[in-house]
């Protein structure tokens, strides 16, 4: 492979103190490189989920060389100078290992059930991007003045910490050419989304997942990021199942997911569906990676077993 892959899980496990704590300790047993928080406080989303901060602070202090993450705060949650001071401390308390993912929020009933106002997808980019160089700025050390439609900074920087570990890594999710274009000024990691998530509404069309697809929104990435595309790490969402019985596995996969017009061969092609033995699916890994420059892999933590099976191959 052209460079080293990099495995993450998002938290889906909602265990009590102990219990969950041995489960991140697992994760970085099976040797993941990063465990990672979504940020939600309705179960709509995806279920029960923990606050991401307290979270990952906690699943930091219990590992040693396990990266913990956001994927992905909703910018319209906190105000970014917020999300600054707990970047910077949980990049502090964890030695260096944490790693900020931001993206613009999309799950409409908990802003209306929270009172929080749901503008136009145009308009939480815009804020976002306002939040992007506010938080960027004070991740570098700067002191920042911001005078936006947002946001308004004046001469604040964040010398309430010291730097001895650098800045976090900064992960933005984006699907639409206006948020890769985002990415591609701000990121570090950029995850690929199959399209952009305008709202709760979205629905899941198995042709945003073509290689065709990746292949335009890496067209466009690498157009608006200039001399940076080099740098960025290209991550993506994947689905993974190990199984012997590669057919009928994919078959129920496109039964399950309400696709339509689309056949196993297609499902196979698919840059973030591996499903076969673990032989087929590092081959896979393994075009795709050099097709793609996807090198960041992101699943459930419910596909651990399947997960550190497949690392312990490479």
């Amino acid at each position: 492979m052209t460079s080293k892959l990099r495995f993450g899980v998002v938290n889906e496990s909602v265990l009590s103190g102990p219990a969950w704590l041995d489960h991140v300790r697992r994760v970085e047993d099976g040797g993941i490189d990063v465990f990672l928080v979504r940020d939600h406080f309705s179960a709509g989303a995806y279920g029960q989920q923990l606050a991401p901060f307290s979270a990952l602070a906690a699943a930091a202090a219990v590992t040693t060389r396990l990266h913990v993450g956001t994927l992905v705060l909703a910018n319209d949650f906190r105000h970014p100078v917020i999300v600054a001071h707990e970047a910077l401390s949980l990049q502090h308390l964890s030695g260096g290992r944490f790693e900020l993912g931001l993206g613009a929020g999309w799950y409409r009933p908990e802003y209306e059930a929270a009172g929080i106002p749901f503008e136009s997808p145009g308009r939480r980019i815009t804020r976002l991007e306002e939040s992007l160089t506010i938080i960027t700025g004070l991740l570098d050390g700067a002191k920042v003045d911001h005078a936006g439609g947002s946001y308004q900074i004046t001469g604040f920087d964040l010398d309430v910490l010291p730097r001895q570990h650098g800045r976090p890594r900064l992960l933005v999710g984006a699907g639409g050419p206006r948020m890769l274009g985002m990415a591609a000024r701000h990121a570090d990691i950029v995850g690929l989304l199959p399209a952009p998530i305008k709202n709760s509404d979205d629905r899941d069309d198995p042709h945003d997942l073509l290689p065709s697809a990746l292949d335009q929104k890496i067209a466009v990435l690498r157009a608006r990021a200039g001399d940076r595309f080099a740098a960025l790490q290209l991550s993506a969402f994947v689905t993974i199942q190990v199984t012997d019985h590669r057919r009928p596995a994919t078959e129920a996969l496109i039964a399950k997911r309400g696709w339509s017009g689309i056949d196993v061969n297609a499902v196979w092609e698919m840059p973030t569906v591996l499903i076969g033995s673990v032989t087929q699916i590092r081959a896979d890994l393994q075009a795709r990676q050099e097709r793609f420059g996807l090198s960041y892999l992101v699943t459930s933590d419910r596909a651990l077993p399947a997960l550190t099976e497949i690392i312990a191959s490479l």
